[in-house]
């Protein structure tokens, strides 16, 4: 029965672990409100660890990391803060969530 009980955990943790875009490089978390009219976005790799983000009370879209699309809008670009390598982002029914983060968009880099 332990056994049983351990097996159950297990299986339920793992299928917690994975990919959040998988085939993409990162994911953009949704828009977190800090009041004060600031908001952050965070950029996360395949495995939820924060790697990057844009905290601003501008457009996100005109601040440096970003780029995005005509409307509906939507971050279409991502660079790295670190490496200023660009990755093109979209949609992708297969993100995931980052704790209470909600992937927006996935980004990978397609060789710009």
């Amino acid at each position: 029965m332990k056994t049983t009980a351990s097996l159950a955990l297990f299986v339920a943790l793992a299928t917690n672990v994975g990919a959040i875009c998988p085939g993409f490089n990162f994911g953009i978390g949704n828009q977190m409100n800090l009041g004060g009219g600031i908001s952050r976005w965070n950029v996360y790799d395949d495995s939820c660890n924060q790697v990057d983000g844009l905290t601003t009370s501008g457009n996100p879209c005109t601040q440096g990391i970003f780029g995005c699309s005509p409307p509906p809008i939507i971050f279409d670009e991502y660079t790295s803060t670190f490496t200023g390598l660009r990755y093109a982002c979209r949609t992708d029914p297969n993100s995931g969530v980052c704790g209470s983060d909600t992937i927006s968009v996935c980004c990978r880099n397609d060789g710009n």
